[in-house]
């Protein structure tokens, strides 16, 4: 397997508190809490934009 090249999440600034996100492969987004590194969720980037919006619709920017 090759090493996964993880990015950091824009929205968590300087904080050590992060989300990181990485796509190993074609149509596979991963995504890790930086307090469980070892603990990741496999999605695709359809179902992770679909979990966005979602969130989105839910919870408004003021």
């Amino acid at each position: 397997m090759p090493a996964i090249h993880w990015q950091k999440s824009t929205y968590s600034g300087d904080s050590s508190n992060c989300i990181h996100v990485a796509t190993p492969a074609a149509g596979t987004v991963v995504l890790r809490e930086s307090d469980a590194p070892d603990t990741t969720l496999i999605t695709t980037p359809a179902r992770l934009g679909e979990l966005i919006r979602t969130l989105k619709a839910q919870h408004p920017t003021p």
